[in-house]
């Protein structure tokens, strides 16, 4: 899953953003969850700090309380990984940019053919998520990209009769079968049940005499077969 993080205290800049990433998501037919922000509050710096699939931000770098620049190197220290777009009306804070030992995307004017250069921006940052270990799952006329270092476990449920792909911060519901989506994944991940994978890499502890799977992050499942067994071990 991506998701896009837009702050500016402009409301129509912040519509016009906005609107740009919609219509670029929606050609690529890529689902998103969306962030928008008008100033750097406390809402804003949570979203920094909390685990998420592969992030874009979209920053303003002149907000009333705070630099989009202070704010970028705040998203650094905890986040290397993330694509950073710079935004501003002023051509002179990119030499300021260029000063920092700051990772970003790009530096974009607000007033110079904003819309073809963030397109090509956003192009840029999705090269960037694929040089990662991605899952892409074509559901419909959704596709879903997930960090595959994010994935726990995926179960298909029997009442829904779909296949859940259960990751540390959301549980995305698919139609594809759980046979069709093993051939898409890498070696860390083995069957442990008929109805389960796991990613081994996620694992902290796998106990067969009480059935039980107990992942990095505390979560457990029980959902370990015998029949499995030889795969899990080796």
């Amino acid at each position: 899953m991506i998701n896009v993080i837009i702050c500016d205290d402009n409301k129509h800049d912040l519509a016009k953003i906005y609107k740009i990433v919609v219509k670029f998501m929606n050609q690529n037919k890529l689902k998103f969850n969306k962030y928008i922000f008008q100033d750097y509050n406390e809402e804003f710096m949570k979203i920094i700090k909390q685990k998420m699939s592969f992030k874009i931000y979209i920053l303003d770098i002149e907000t009333p309380s705070r630099s989009g620049i202070d704010v970028a190197r705040e998203i650094r220290l905890k986040d290397y990984n993330s694509a950073i777009i710079f935004l501003t009306g002023h051509n002179e804070l990119g030499m300021e940019l260029l000063k920092e030992d700051i990772y970003f995307t790009a530096f974009i004017n607000k007033f110079i053919d904003c819309d073809k250069r963030l397109s090509s921006c956003l192009h840029k940052a999705l090269n960037l998520m694929h040089k990662k270990r991605i899952l892409k799952i074509q559901d419909k006329n959704t596709l879903y990209t997930i960090n595959m270092d994010d994935i726990l476990y995926i179960t298909k449920d029997s009442v829904e009769r779909k296949t859940i792909i259960v990751t540390d911060y959301e549980n995305f519901k698919v139609n594809n079968s759980l046979s069709s989506i093993k051939e898409m994944l890498s070696g860390e991940f083995v069957q442990t049940h008929r109805a389960c994978i796991i990613n081994k890499d996620r694992t902290c502890k796998i106990d067969f005499s009480s059935k039980l799977i107990v992942f990095d992050n505390n979560q457990t499942i029980d959902l370990l077969s015998n029949t499995y067994r030889k795969e899990v071990v080796k």
